[in-house]
Order: structure tokens, then sequence, then C-alpha cells
């Protein structure tokens, strides 16, 4: 900051008549930044602190301009109709600089997360855009016109003119390289690209967030792709869902903002997120309408919507309006100048011992027939080859590919029409991109493994069939695609031997040393064989009981533990998440310990030899359901309690690919095992005491001597502690299922991380923050379709799966 501007920032701080300390807890700043600021010795500032300040000290519009004069010009406002009807778009100062008076006031907490998340947003975007190989050569020459009028709102409401002003022409018109140009034209700051399958819509995307990150004046909002393939607006509104996105991938942002509430929402509220909405037309049929109308209900948030242009028009006639306040572009056709500029470069030379090039003039043929256009297959050819998909699956296919001749797509026998290239392309893509080569190193330095194509594709197809529906492909999904009955069966399997074993291990230990009789390895076998399927039934009952509790399949873990110290000087909010954590662990362990109740009886069954009719032995099964249930449940319910005080957000590159979101759970997952062993086994043996204690007078006469609060506290602790981390958290359930049971049924590989990773690799899957999603939703569809055809036939779905 200048020293005028330090000096008048200490000028109406006085005025005010507040200390450094006072404007620091009013505006949210620090006090030293405040300091830094008057003095002119702070260099490195940010225009939304200064506005921060102005806001706290209620700056006159002129003060406001020489506080933040130094850095932009002042900006227009959001939804303010210009003061001049003659101003020329390039005036029009795009909608998201700096503080907005739409915004809520953000505390120096916020700028810092926002600043961050514009960073690592910056970092993962152009790591994709070159693993998708966008660059190379070039980017493709994707360029669009104006939308239809029918299809955007009138020029008037989009510039934001008073009524009577005439609006100003604004050209629209760009290519790829000036996407952000075209959107700071459009003065409400809301976009829609529309487009055919495969035009390169969220190619764009991605650009637009990299170039609006990358320019000089960086906007105040923070661009961030939202993917709305799964998106039910009649259940999730717009703003859950854009949370719910910001902590799936930044899981860092679920620590707690000043004045409640996670960072991820407060950045929502304030108005600092750009949400850059891409596949709207993957929104199930009936909803499109819903969902328009749903955008239509917050004009004054700039967003950016992507969507084919058929669904697009159709949800504006259901909808009967298109989205409010936006202006459209429409992306065009890739021309023959474009594929004759492209294609031949794609194709590199290779040394064959002379001096033809090699495969330089693979497609020098094809070019020359597609200009004539004088035969049928060169008009069918020159129609596929419109769109960026299609043109990399060619590139893919033959600039790639040796021995491959490009001159078979003008086979009209083969390809008759444009839809049989189109399905040639897209099925020769896999077979193209796993044929054999020379084995590359991992970052471990060893081989990678070849994957045969035809294994490759029956698994990619069970993943796009699995994943039907949505485009979003989480690891944590895979297990959660099974239906409730194999999950359910996976969660009693793994907690009867979970728990046996546990009482087996404490049993040959701790008996010896505990009991008084004589050493039996046939009733420790004993109880294990009972009290295992007892509790594995009991905590399949629970988990039965969870989507009452929880919508949707179990969540991957986006915390980890450490001691409730206070981050950044928010406050922590320890009896709020313990309470809710108490209350529904209470539950499931109530059922759990009815459950040991009734395997405690049989065990006296067996041993003393009772009839189970006998009323005291019923009498002592209800007695043992209230006890255990008691013991367990509250024992349960105050560790688990205790685990939600001590979680913390993941560090902000914990999810920034699927596979440390899948590491970070793994080390989660083992230091909870490592937490809940001894704490749970404590639980047990103290609440059985109290318990036996309140009730020993009522329902006695009761047993909980030191014998058994030891080996019911240790197996108790072990068994529950394995059963939970196992059968009940997404990286459990990723284990049993994902990584053991689906391949032993044939259905995916035994190395799953390694394929999805190699997939991503040789880019038929594409990663979108912490998820993996299919290179394109076409390539989806079609690997789900040959699926179904290869289950139809079952030889070819059992060859598949072959070891």
């Amino acid at each position: 900051m200048t020293d005028q501007s330090g000096t008048l920032l200490r000028r109406l701080r006085k005025h005010a008549g507040l200390t450094q300390e006072q404007l620091a807890e009013r505006a949210g700043v620090g006090v030293r930044t405040i300091r830094r600021l008057e003095t002119g010795k702070s260099a490195d500032h940010r225009l939304a602190t200064v506005n921060l300040l102005a806001d706290a000290l209620n700056a006159s519009p002129e003060d406001r301009q020489k506080l933040t004069g130094p850095l932009v010009p002042a900006p227009r406002e959001p939804g303010t109709p210009q003061s001049a009807p003659d101003a020329q778009p390039s005036q029009l100062s795009p909608p998201f600089r700096g503080s907005a008076r739409g915004m809520v006031p953000s505390s120096n907490a916020l700028v810092g997360a926002a600043d961050a998340l514009a960073r690592e947003v910056g970092r993962r975007w152009q790591r994709e855009e070159d693993q998708r190989r966008v660059p190379d050569p070039f980017p493709l020459p994707v360029r669009w016109q104006q939308a239809p009028a029918d299809l955007t709102d009138h020029a008037e409401n989009i510039q934001r003119l008073p009524p009577g002003a005439p609006p100003q022409d604004v050209d629209l018109s760009g290519d790829v390289g000036s996407v952000a140009e075209t959107y700071r034209r459009i003065s409400s700051g809301r976009l829609v690209i529309l487009g055919r399958a495969g035009s390169g819509k969220s190619i764009l995307a991605i650009r637009f967030v990299l170039d609006l990150l990358s320019a000089p004046d960086s906007p105040g909002r923070v661009p961030v792709i939202f993917g709305l393939g799964s998106w039910d607006p009649t259940t999730t509104a717009l703003r859950d869902l854009l949370v719910d996105g910001l902590l799936r991938d930044h899981p860092h942002l679920a620590e707690r903002a000043p004045g409640g509430g996670t960072l991820a929402a407060a950045l929502v509220d304030a108005g600092l997120i750009l949400p850059v909405l891409d596949g709207f037309d993957e929104i199930a049929d009936g909803l499109r309408g819903e969902a328009l109308h749903t955008l239509n209900t917050t004009p004054s948030m700039p967003l950016v919507l992507t969507s084919r242009r058929d669904e697009y028009a159709r949800a504006v006639r259901t909808a009967h309006s298109p989205l409010v306040w936006a202006a459209g572009i429409e992306l065009s056709d890739l021309t023959l100048d474009d594929l004759a500029g492209y294609l031949p470069r794609t194709a590199r030379p290779v040394a064959h011992g002379d001096a033809s090039g090699g495969d330089a003039g693979l497609w020098d043929a094809v070019m020359t027939e597609l200009r004539s256009g004088l035969t049928q297959g060169s008009v069918n050819l020159a129609g596929v080859l419109r769109t960026p998909l299609m043109v990399g699956l060619a590139r893919t296919m033959y600039s790639e590919t040796p021995g491959s001749d490009p001159e078979e797509l003008l086979d009209t026998t083969r390809f008759p029409t444009e839809d049989h290239l189109e399905e040639h392309l897209l099925a020769g893509f896999i077979p193209a991109v796993y044929r054999r080569r020379a084995p590359e190193r991992s970052d471990d330095g060893q081989p990678r493994r070849h994957r045969d194509a035809h294994r490759a594709q029956h698994w990619l197809g069970y993943l796009a069939r699995q994943n039907r529906g949505r485009q979003d492909l989480g690891w944590w999904r895979i297990a959660g695609s099974l239906g409730l009955p194999t999950r359910v069966l996976n969660v009693v399997l793994v907690a009867t031997l979970c728990v046996a074993v546990s009482i087996w291990i404490v049993g040959a230990f701790l008996s010896p040393w505990v009991v008084d009789e004589p050493w039996n390895l046939g009733m420790i076998l004993l109880q294990g064989a009972l009290f295992g399927p007892c509790a594995g039934v009991a905590f399949g009952a629970a988990y039965c009981a969870l989507p009452s509790f929880r919508r949707g399949a179990v969540e991957p873990s986006h915390v980890r533990l450490r001691l409730p110290v206070t981050s950044r000087g928010v406050r922590p909010r320890p009896v709020r998440a313990f309470t809710a954590r108490f209350t529904i662990v209470m539950l499931g362990g109530v059922v759990v310990g009815s459950g040991l109740a009734w395997a405690d009886v049989l065990l006296g069954v067996v041993r003393k030899g009772n009839a189970f009719t006998d009323p005291g032995v019923l009498q002592s099964a209800v007695t043992n359901m209230l006890v255990f249930g008691l013991i367990f449940g509250t024992a349960a319910g105050l560790v688990f309690g205790l685990l939600a005080v001590l979680e913390a957000p993941m560090d902000i590159t914990a999810a920034a690919t699927p596979v440390r979101l899948l590491s970070s759970n793994r080390t989660t997952a083992a230091r909870q095992f490592l937490v809940l062993v001894p704490t749970l086994s404590f639980g047990i043996a103290l609440s059985g005491h109290v318990v036996v204690a309140l009730f020993q007078q009522t329902i006695g006469p009761l047993a909980w001597g030191l014998p058994s609060a030891l080996l019911f506290g240790a197996a108790g602790g072990l068994g529950g502690a394995s059963s939970y981390v196992l059968a009940f958290t997404a990286w459990g359930q990723w284990l049993t299922l994902s990584r053991i049971w689906l391949p032993l049924t044939g259905r995916l590989p035994w190395d799953l991380v390694a394929f999805l990773d190699d997939a991503y690799r040789r880019g038929v899957l594409r990663q979108t923050g912490a998820v993996h999603q299919f290179r394109h939703i076409r390539l989806q569809h079609h690997l789900d379709r040959t699926f179904c055809d290869q289950q139809a036939d079952p030889r070819p779905a059992r060859a598949a799966a072959s070891p």
C-alpha cells in the first residue's frame, strides 16, 4: 500500500475512534497487517483485505476508491445498473473483482482460504490439462458464436441496464485462447456454453479456469469446476451441491470458519466461489427443468454452465425461461482446415532408414479425399470429425498405433453411416491404448504390468455399468454400488470373523492369568464360535439401520486425528460433535450388546445343558440384553464421541488425487483402530462396573468381576474396533469388497488401484478432484453397452474375467 493510502487508512481509523486492535477485531484482519498497511511497509497485500477494512470503517465511495486505487480500478458492483448507458463493452468491469455488494464481508481466514484454494485449483487443472495432452501438438482450435436468442436472457438483463436504456452490442465470439476475456465482457457474470457431444465444452471449462486464475487482475472469486451429472435439485440445494463438492475435493475446507460452519460453506456464502457447472445435460431427464428453475432462484450469483444444446433447449421449454441474466455461446464444428493443420502433426516422423519421413504423410490421402467431398465415405468422415472427441479418438487409433491406416475410415462397405464410424472409433479406443508396448517403470522403479485389452475392457465395462447415471467414479462408490444384501452379508461375515478371532486371541493369552478355572482350548473356541456370529448379525442389523441416520453410501473420511487445539483462531465445537456421534453410536452399541447377550445365553445352555425354553434361561436372556446393551452402548457412544472431538480436517494436499484420498483414509483407519482398541476396552470394562452397580439391587444378582472386565473389555475392544474399521468405514468396505470380493468374482482386477491409475495414464479415465471420470460420457455409455452385450453372451464374459 502506498504512503498516501496508509495515511488515509490511519486517518479513517482515528476518525472512527478505533484502535488498531479494535479495527482488527471488527474487520477480522490481523493487527500486524493493519500496522504494516498504515506504515506503507506491506508491499504484498490483498484487495479483499483492504475491502474488509473499508467495510469496517464505513468508508465513503471516494475513500474506498483511494484505498483500493493502487490495486485495481473501482469495479462496478454486480446487479448495479450502469450509470452511463452509452458505456462501451470494454469498460464493463467483471462482476467478481474485489469486494462486491452482494458478498458477505469476508474475514482474513476466508481470504487466506480463498487464496490457498485458488493455488490448489490452478495446480490441479494445469496438471489435468497436461495429462489429457490438450497442448500436444497444440490445442484444437475450438471456436464459438453467440447462442440463439431464445436460449439466452434479454440483452438488457444481461447488461444489468436500467429501464429504457438501450443495450450495447457486445461481441461474444472468440476461440479457446480468449474464453476468459469473453466472460469479462458479460456484465452479469453468467454464461452458458452450449455445444454438441464431444465438442470440447469440458476442455474449454478447464481453460477458462486456468486463464481466469492466471490473469494479472486475478478475480476475487475462485473459479471451481463442479460436475452436475449426479445432481438431484429436488433433494439437494445448489448451495449444498457447491459445499459438498468443495469438501470432497478440498477436505481442508472442513475446518471451522469464524462464526461457525465450515470454510467451504463460508466461502460459498461470502461469494468467493465462481461455480463452473459442467455437464448440465448429464442431469437426469426429468430433473433438468427443475435444475434450471433452481439456478434461476439465485440470479445474482455469477456462474458458468456447460451443456449440450438440445438438452438445454428442452430444459428452457420446461422451465419457461432460460438461465436468467445469462449470455450464451455455442461451440462451432471443426473445419477441414482445422483437421488439415492438426491431424498430420499428430503423426510423428519415424525413422525407417529412408528420407520418407515415416508416418508423417499418414493423413495426406485422407485429407485429400475429405477436401474433394466426392464420395459418400468422405462426406461421412467429415461429418464425424467435426468434434474434438472424435478427432482425439482418430488420433489415438491411427496416429499413435503402428501399422494402422486411416484410409479404412473412407470404406462405406464397413462404415456406411456416420454412426458406424463413431462406434468404430469408440470401440477401437480401448484396444489402441492397451496395445502391447515396451513396459514403463512406475514411480518406485518397478516395471508396470501389461494389461490385456479384452480384460481391461471387461473391467472398465463393469465400472461403467455400476456408475450408470453419474459421471463421478469415486473409489468408495465401487463397493457402494453393490446391492444392500451383499453389503449386509459382508458386514456380518467381517464382524463375525473379527469378533471370533478377537475372542480366541484374548482367551488364549489372558485366560490363564485371570480365570481360576483350568485353561480350556475347546471352551475358548466355542466362545468365539458362538459370540462371533451373534455379534456379526447384530452388526449387520446396525448397518441396515444406518440409512435412517445417514443418506447414501459410506463416504470417505475427510479428517485426521489430532489433539483438539484451536486452529487459525477458530474455536472448535467439541460438545456438538460429541453429542451427535454419541447418540448414533450408542444406539448401535445397544444392538450389538443385545446380540452378545444371546451368545452368552447360548454359551450357558451349551455348558450346563439347560433347555432354551426354560423360564430361567429366558429371564437371563432378557437381563443380559439390558445389561450388555447398556454396557456396550454407553462405552461405544463415549469412545466414538471422544473420537469426534479429536478429528480435524486434512491438510490442503491430502485429497488432491483419488490415490491420496485413499491413502489418507487408510492412515486414518489405522489410527482409529489404534485409538479405539485401548479406549473401547477400558470403556467396556468401566461401563460394566457402573451398570452392574446401578442395577444390582433392581435386577440382580449381577456379576462383573475383574476377570469379566478384562476378558470382555479386551475382546470387545479388539473385536469392535476391527469390525468398525473393516465394515463401517469407506476404506474398510473398499478393502473387503472392492479389493477382495469383486476380484474374487472376476468383475475387477486384484490390483485395482494400479489398474485405475494405469487407465488414467492411458487417457481412458480423467481426474476431477478426488474422483475419476471416464474420458467422455459417450465412452462410458459405449463401455456400458459392450459390458451388457458381454453378459448376454456368457462365453466372452467368462473369458474376460478369467485370471
